[in-house]
């Protein structure tokens, strides 16, 4: 009964689900080594992620000495950027998944479609209302955080890491903003929690207990300056451009890919491409667990890891009562 899968879903997959090795005794290097070429090689959204911010500051990037001051130009290019990123992938994969589904139920944890309809939507349906808000809120705030950041680059009034003086850092901050972003998020979706703000600002984000490719960043526009707020770190923590797209291109695109509902795309048969955590998945419909992710122990630590199986569905449920009591 322990270990047994939880019912009530299209799809569950090996569990109990781990946290990184990192924050396990005894340490073991073979499966640290092994969490580290999973989540980065061969072919993941952190690479691909990072292949996308190369690009982006190579290509459709202002030069940072234009950016020394706010103009109209400069911003519009760096928006309309984010605007084609975030409708391409979040665009894509519902197109994929949902309209042509390409891949059935196959890998789909909940096996009910999206919502066309539902009084709790803003624009009456689910995906007109998610993609109102990852557009016109999302894309803007996120944009607007990294133009900042690329001006305070430009002035001096952010530290700036070039490959020339430091090689190792400049490679090394790539592999950290990642773990950064796992402690940052657990910390404010905790925050957003407390029933006041859950109320007024994370409860849109809520209304998908059954999550697509555009729910992701489909949320209230204080939920999006406190979320995509993680990039402030840059103000202490010197960085790059590319790291500052990567940063935020991590933040909001992921947001797309872990929401898909399905746990990876397949290829050949196989999961080719990792997407959507089943532990995330579980955290919008039983709400009170999996705040944080698998890369930091938070959850464990704190009493609301969900390890996917009818022994810790039992736990949460009882949780949820004392909490409610």
């Amino acid at each position: 009964m322990s270990d047994a899968p939880l019912k009530g879903w299209n799809h569950v997959p090996d569990v109990p689900l781990q946290v990184s090795p990192f924050f396990t005794w005894p340490l073991r290097p073979q499966r640290m080594l092994a969490w580290i070429w999973k989540s980065w090689f061969l072919v993941t959204e952190r690479l691909i992620i990072v292949g996308i911010a190369f690009m982006s500051v190579t290509f459709f990037q202002p030069p940072l000495e234009e950016a020394t001051s706010f103009a109209f130009g400069w911003i519009a290019e760096m928006f309309l950027r984010n605007l084609a990123l975030m409708t391409l992938v979040a665009g894509g994969l519902h197109l994929y998944f949902y309209t042509f589904t390409k891949q059935g139920q196959r890998l789909k944890y909940d096996s009910r479609p999206l919502m066309k309809n539902g009084r709790q939507f803003t624009l009456g349906g689910q995906i007109r209302d998610n993609m109102f808000w990852t557009l016109a809120s999302g894309v803007t705030i996120w944009t607007a955080y990294e133009v900042l950041m690329i001006w305070a680059l430009a002035n001096g009034y952010a530290p700036m890491l070039t490959w020339a003086a430091h090689p190792v850092w400049f490679i090394a901050l790539f592999f950290l903003i990642p773990i950064w972003e796992s402690f940052y998020f657990y910390w404010i979706h905790r925050f957003l929690h407390i029933p006041f703000f859950y109320k007024h600002v994370h409860a849109l984000h809520h209304r998908n207990i059954n999550v697509g490719p555009w729910s992701g960043m489909s949320m209230h526009p204080v939920e999006h300056l406190i979320f995509l707020g993680s990039v402030l770190i840059h103000f202490i923590v010197p960085a790059n451009p590319v790291h500052i797209l990567f940063h935020l291109q991590y933040y909001a695109l992921t947001a797309a890919t872990t929401h898909t509902g399905f746990e990876g795309l397949l290829v050949k048969d196989e999961n080719g491409l990792r997407l959507g955590t089943f532990h995330h998945q579980m955290h919008h419909r039983y709400f009170e667990c999996n705040y944080g992710s698998l890369e930091l122990p938070w959850d464990k630590l704190f009493g609301s890891f969900h390890d996917g199986t009818e022994a810790a569905n039992a736990r949460i449920k009882e949780r949820r009562k004392r909490i409610a009591g």
